[in-house]
Parts: structure tokens; sequence; C-alpha cells
């Protein structure tokens, strides 16, 4: 069961990466199948179950775009 759920505003991402860096689970990535409207490969969650709700990819985040939700 996922302690958490991370949710990014997708369309402001500007890809940079340090969110994929700073997971300690291995499970943020950049789509690379993907381009938001700014031009960049957003980030997401590859498997959202082995969440472990640290926040460590908000905290890196330079633009807040990631919100984490513990459950």
């Amino acid at each position: 069961m996922p302690k958490g759920t991370v949710r990014f505003s997708e369309e402001r991402c500007k890809g940079c990466g340090l969110c994929v860096e700073a997971c300690p689970k291995h499970i943020v990535a950049l789509d690379a199948r993907r381009i938001n409207a700014k031009g960049y490969n957003p980030a997401y969650v590859t498997e959202m179950e082995k969440c472990i709700a640290c926040g460590f990819c908000a905290m890196m985040c330079p633009d807040v775009v990631i919100r984490v939700d513990r459950s």
C-alpha cells in the first residue's frame, strides 16, 4: 500500500531532473514520450506504490511544482 501520493504540475515543470536525483527509491523520471506547453519533458512517478512520501523531490524542485500528500 502506498504511503503517499506525488503530484506534479506538469505544465510548469522545466524538466531539470533535480527531483529524479533526489528520490531515494528511484521512482521519479522525466517522461521522454511527452513534452509540456513550455517544451520540456515533465517529471512523473514511475511506480507510485513504492513512494514513501519522503518529500525529497518536492524539496529539491526550484519551481515548486511537486506536491506530496502523505496518507
